[in-house]
Formats: structure tokens, sequence, C-alpha cells
């Protein structure tokens, strides 16, 4: 009976007809009859989500469709002029190899001997001959020709498809195009939440939840998002010489997508269900070389096609970054969030525009870590190259200002440009000598935004290795483009000799981290955030977890992805382990909050607090960050002139806590009483309190405080995870007592004491500012 039954389930699940995910059958629901068009039970929601979501982060219909158009008139612009450039030039003519005699009355023997741009374009009878001779010219024109059609119906599609987007919006969510920029994606979701009720878009469930709305649209993205995290996935690669590098490109990711998602022979049946083959135990080495023969073919047509899409790589680069660099030479010099970083750093359940937010947040702080290392004997070499180069510019430009003729000599104006370029560069290696960086209070500052980091980057953050592999987060554009051009040849090797071998690991990596959400389908189980089934122990989570290390996420992301949903979406009721985890943490925050130093003490504190001393309610969100991170190094000087009495042995995690607290109990008047949301339980009430003015209520500044909240708990919970994972020691010099310090301030003078301070606590001192500011040379000045 009960294969019987199994078997009318896979054969459910098999039928085509099926159009969305195994839920409540029995479930009758009443839709009023002036709410019946055609977005009552929509067939597959997570593509009608996704269409939602684009078009609000893409601001509405026609922004889109110009994008898309234009992308096309890009694409047909690149193929005909570049196939002009190679057929129809004359290269001889234009570069005066050949020489050009213009007859006429009048002319002088300069203007008969001068090349004019018509001279050096061939006649179109004459450049079509050259292209019909050409057969590989012919044969990628009509490769070039049949993408372009394709695209050309992709964006026809994409008309139809987000016009029924935009009508939805006007007609069933009820905001206006005009009105749609003035909307926050919560506020979206708000109504499409409300709009479940009301209209049953998913007749499999009652009420849509905002962890249904964020499966629907990140389904894959989390799975991805896992596979980094559990390191299944082969991005990490050991090169002779090189060591250790991670190597992501658009074309590896959009291969591992075509694999494994939505390609032909991939894991998932359809948008929403894994194959039932996959989720049973006993045919998965038949199964790991089934997908393995699939890796095979795909790296030969990767192959195949290595060179048509290394040429169209090579010739997009070339559009679109040569004015840019001979304008701007040291924007290859800048740094972007590589895709490795953005698929590491991402939370399960983040959406792009919070993901971008947040890096976008982190940039400054990361690259001023970033450019605090520098090389002595590059900045040697950086100075005088841009001392010989800056000279023999210099005496060009005179030239050049006293007599214009001298840009007619031959290959003066390259040269003025290439010197340009080399001084720009030289340049971004000399570093400002006025400037004093302190690492660990910078990388404190990124860790506040990018919510990981490794255990062994702490206390270490002067090191030349932590460096490196912050480096692999946050990569030059040079680098980045780079890896783009060397995509199509490194792709098809990375799937044939790696990925093929990890086969059997992805075949288990589905069948025991799939879950089946009712109303949803087949999702990936770390995006549930269950504690219990993936959280670790030394993240708060002990007694709490059953999760065996195969189990756990790594680098607490579990925990930190609860915490940043939870604040994103204050009304999202969590399920019960994930709100005793959350209870847990707020009765934490609260009890650690009476050892640390009052919230006022660390404003005052905080260098980007200073200007607000004298309106204690004006606090903004990225004081309430300054005035944590700043904490640690409260110097000597700085605790001279306060109350002693006020102050109390404290750590980062005690001035987070404090500061977290403060959120909670709402010390301002203004704020003194605030209502529960509907529907938010007491554990995470205190996570949707703001401390803030009352012409703070934009949602704009919400997403703010949001945010700073959320870089708040990443501090706090990496402090207490030091303190679980090393519980006999400190954790460097962010989690250092500030008692002997205020114990030396305090003391009584005695022979062979200076002010209280003994040459023991002096010498200490001396340690601590060096640990923080990366050289002793800098102790002055930090």
């Amino acid at each position: 009976m009960a294969d019987f039954e199994a078997y009318q389930e896979y054969q459910r699940i098999d039928d085509p007809q099926e159009d969305s995910p195994p839920g409540e059958e029995d479930l009758l629901l009443h839709v009023p009859e002036g709410l019946r068009d055609s977005w009552h039970h929509i067939k597959n929601l997570d593509n009608f989500f996704t269409r939602i979501y684009h078009f609000h982060q893409k601001n509405g219909f026609a922004c889109m469709m110009l994008s898309e158009c234009f992308e096309l008139v890009q694409l047909l612009f690149v193929v005909t002029f570049t196939t002009f450039l190679v057929n129809c030039v004359e290269y001889d003519v234009l570069f005066a190899n050949r020489a050009v005699n213009h007859t006429g009355p009048g002319q002088s023997p300069t203007d008969r001997n001068k090349v004019t741009l018509p001279d050096a374009i061939l006649p179109s009878q004459q450049c079509t001959q050259r292209i019909q001779d050409n057969s590989w010219i012919i044969f990628l024109l009509i490769m070039a020709a049949v993408f372009w059609i394709y695209r050309l119906i992709k964006v026809f599609c994409n008309v139809l498809s987000y016009w029924e987007i935009r009508q939805f919006y006007i007609k069933a969510l009820k905001i206006r195009k005009d009105e749609l920029c003035n909307f926050t994606w919560q506020e979206v979701q708000e109504r499409l939440i409300s709009l479940q009720r009301e209209q049953q878009m998913c007749i499999h469930k009652k009420e849509l939840t905002e962890l249904d709305i964020y499966h629907r649209i990140l389904r894959f993205k989390n799975y991805l998002v896992a596979m980094v995290n559990k390191s299944v996935l082969p991005v990490q690669l050991q090169l002779p010489l090189l060591g250790n590098v991670v190597f992501l490109t658009q074309g590896l990711k959009y291969n591992f997508e075509l694999l494994l998602f939505w390609g032909p022979g991939s894991l998932f049946q359809n948008k929403w269900n894994l194959h039932p083959k996959y989720k049973r135990h006993g045919n998965r080495l038949e199964l790991a070389q089934q997908l393995s023969r699939i890796i095979l073919l795909m790296g030969m047509a990767n192959l195949l096609l290595c060179p048509f899409i290394l040429v169209w790589q090579v010739l997009y680069a070339f559009f679109s970054y040569t004015e840019v660099i001979r304008r701007e030479p040291g924007s290859l010099g800048a740094r972007r969030w590589s895709l490795y970083g953005r698929f590491y750093l991402r939370h399960f359940n983040e959406l792009d525009h919070e993901l971008h937010g947040r890096l976008g947040r982190g940039y400054k702080p990361t690259s001023k870590y970033m450019n605090s290392f520098t090389s002595p004997l590059l900045t040697v070499l950086a100075k005088n190259v841009a001392f010989f180069s800056g000279s023999v510019l210099a005496v060009l430009i005179t030239l050049t200002v006293y007599d214009e003729d001298v840009l007619t000599v031959q290959h003066i104006l390259t040269a003025i440009t290439v010197l340009g370029v080399v001084i720009t560069i030289s340049r971004s290696f000399i570093p400002d000598e006025h400037m004093v960086w302190c690492p660990e209070q910078l990388l404190q500052y990124v860790l506040a935004h990018i919510h990981y980091m490794p255990d062994h980057w702490r206390g270490h953050a002067n090191k030349s290795e932590t460096r490196d592999e912050v480096a692999q987060l946050f990569q030059y554009k040079a680098v980045f483009i780079l890896e783009e051009l060397l995509s199509p040849i490194v792709t098809p090797f990375i799937l044939i000799f790696l990925l093929r071998n990890k086969s059997l690991e992805i075949i288990d990596f589905f069948r025991n981290f799939t879950v089946e959400v009712v109303g949803v389908g087949d999702v990936c189980s770390f995006a549930q955030m269950d504690i219990r089934r993936h959280g670790n122990p030394m993240w708060m989570s002990e007694g709490q977890t059953e999760a065996s290390v195969y189990q756990q996420a790594e680098n607490g992301k579990t925990e930190l992805s609860l915490m940043h949903f939870t604040i994103k979406n204050p009304r999202w009721q969590p399920p019960q382990d994930s709100s005793v985890f959350i209870s847990h943490l707020k009765d934490k925050v609260h009890h650690d909050a009476q050892s640390g130093p009052p919230t006022q003490l660390l404003l005052s504190q905080a260098p980007l607090c200073a200007s607000l001393q004298s309106n204690e309610s004006n606090i903004g969100p990225e004081n309430l960050l300054a005035s944590v991170v700043a904490h640690p190094v409260l110097t000597a000087s700085g605790l001279q002139s306060r109350d002693h009495s006020l102050m109390r042995p404290s750590t980062t995690a005690s001035a987070a806590a404090s500061v977290l607290a403060s959120l909670s109990t709402s010390q301002l008047p203004a704020h003194s009483s605030r209502t529960r949301p509907h529907g938010v339980p007491e554990a995470t009430l205190y996570l949707s309190e703001r401390t803030v003015m009352d012409s703070m209520s934009s949602n704009t500044l919400q997403s703010e405080f949001a945010s700073a909240e959320m870089s708040l708990h990443a501090i706090y919970m990496h402090e207490l995870h030091q303190q679980n994972s090393n519980p006999q020691r400190t954790g460097g010099p962010w989690q250092r007592d500030l008692h002997t310090q205020i114990a030396g301030l305090q003391a009584p003078s005695t022979p062979g004491h200076l002010g209280g301070w003994r040459e023991e606590d002096e010498e200490e001192e001396r340690e601590d500012q060096e640990l923080m500011c990366g050289t002793a040379a800098a102790e002055r000045d930090c």
C-alpha cells in the first residue's frame, strides 16, 4: 500500500499538467466574483514574482523596454562596426603608408598629399565584395544574425510579459506608474501579501508570507549561496606559483545554472521541483555518472564555442572600456566586489538590492583597508617612474604650448597619452604621507557591513595573508576584466576536469539539502534558516541545534541570515525554533548591555558623533555603528576627562549590546510609546523598534537604521562567537578589557608612578596601539 501511494506521488510529480507545487489539495477557497481575472491561480509564481521584483527594481516598463532595445542596438552596432573596420577601411592610406594625390585647381602641394577620412574608406561595392569573398566573415555574420533574432524574439516576449506586470501594478496593487519610484520593495511586498487574501494567486496556500515570496524569487540563488558556503562548487583553484586562486565569472556561473537548474538534463524537472530520482539514495552513483556525462558534453560545447565567445568578449571589452581607460587610467586600479565575494557574503534569502546596498556601504571602509597596505619597494619605484615620466611629459606639453605643430610629429600624441597613463598608474601606488591607517579598526568597519569574516582574520588585520583573502572578495577592476576575457578559455577546463569530479558530491548535496515547502515547492533547506537543522553551537545555537558538522552552515550563515531576514522583514513571524533563538539572543543582548558603557558615553566618544553632542535626539544610523567600532580605542587621554564612576569594564560585545538595548527600550522620549506591529511576536519586537526622531519616519531612513542594526548584530554575534571559540582568550585587541586602563588612571600616585600610570601600563598601552595601528611608527598619530 505504501509503495502504491509513493508511486502515485511520483506519478503526480511527473505529470506535465501539474502547474503548481504540491500543497493543500483539499483546500476550498472562495474568490469574490469581482476579483476573478488573469491573476487568479497563477501557474508559474516563481516567474511572476521575479518579474514583479525586476519591474520594481528597474523603475518600470519604459526604462526596462528602453534598456532591452538599446541592448539589441548595441549588439547590432558591435557586429556592424567591427565588420566595417575589418573589411571596409584601407589602413595603408589611413596610416599614410601609401601616398594620396588630390589633383585640382588651386590646391597647394600640402593639401594634395593630406589624407582625409573618405580616402581611407573603400567604396561600398568593393567593401561588399571583400565580405563575400571571406567565408569566415559570412559564417560569423550568420551566427550573429541568428543570435540577434533570438534576442529580438525574447525582447518582444518581454514586452508582452512586462506589460502584464504593469497592468498588475496599476489594477491589483493600486500603484500608478508615476508613483512606483516612491514605493520600497517592502511596501510592494506587503500589498502582494494582502492581495493574496483577496485574490488567490497561489491556490495551494491561504496566505503568503514574506519568506514564501523570497523563496520564489531566490530559489536557485539560495542553492548557489549554499554550495559556495559548503565549498561544493570548484571555484577555488590551486595553481603552481600562484597558490590559491578564486575563479568565478559570469560565463562560469551561467554554465552552473544551465547544468543544475534550467538547462536540458538539469536536476530540476520544472521551476519548482527537484526531479524525484535525485531524492532517492539508492541510485546516487548512477545519477552521478549521468551528471558527469552531461558536464562533459557541456564542457566540450564550451570548448567548441570558445573562439566565438572569446572574440565577442574582446570586442565588447574594447568598446566598453577603451574610452574609460583613456579618460581615467586610474579606473583600472579601482576595486569592485567580485562575483565570488557576492556569493560568499550573501545571506540566505537576501534580494539583489539588499545585497548591493549592504556591499555599497562597505565599499569605502574596504577600500581604505586595502589601501592601508603599501609596499616600500614598490613605493620607491613608483615615485621614480612618476618623476621621469612626468619630466618627459612636461617637456612635451611645453613644446606643444609653444608651437602646436609639434603635435603633427609622428607618435608625439601617442607618447603624451602613454606617459599620462604611466604617471596615473604610478601615483596610485604612492600612499598619502599624511594618512595613518589602523587596519584592525578598518577591518572591524568592514565586518560591520559585510557581516562575514573568517576566524583567522581576527587579530591579523595587518598580515598580508589577510589582505590577500580580502582581495579575493574585493578585486581590482583590471583583474575582473582579465578574468572575464579568460573565461571562455578557462571555463571548459573547469567543467571537464574539476566539476565532473564533484558530480557525486553535487548529487548528495541536492538530496540532503532539499526540502518541500507547502505552496512553494522544493527549496534549499539552508534557505529555511532552520536553527535546529543547520545551526552551529559556536554561534549561540548551543542546545538549540541537532545539526552535524556536515549539516551546519559555515561562518554562522544560518544565524546571521535569520537575523538579517528578521530585521528586514519585522512583520514576518518565524517558526518556533527560530523564535527561541531570537528570544535567547535578545536576552543575551540585555544581559551584556548591563556590563557595557552607557550609550550616551559611546555616542560622545564616536568620531562621527562629535557634532551631535548638543542634541541627543539627533542620532543617525552611521553614528550608532561608529560608537561601537570606535569604542575599543578609547585612550587614556579620552578617559581622563570623564567621570570614572560611569565607566565599567567593557568589551566590543558589551558596547554593541548597549547600543542594541537602547534601540529596544526606546530611550528617546519621542518614541517611548511604540506599539507592536500586527503579527510580530514578542521575541522579535526589539528588532522592529527604532530609536529615531519623529521626522525619521521615511522608509529610506528606516532602511538605514535596519542596516545599522544588522551591522551591530554582526559585530555582536562575531564577538560572542570568538568568546565561544576561544574561552580562555580575549580574542585580540577588540575584546580587550578597559579595566586595567581605568584602574591605572584612578590609582594613587606613588614613587615610580606618574599621574597614576605605571611604566608597565605605559608599555602595555604602547603594544595595544601598535596592534591597532599596524606599525610602531604610526603609534604617535594613532
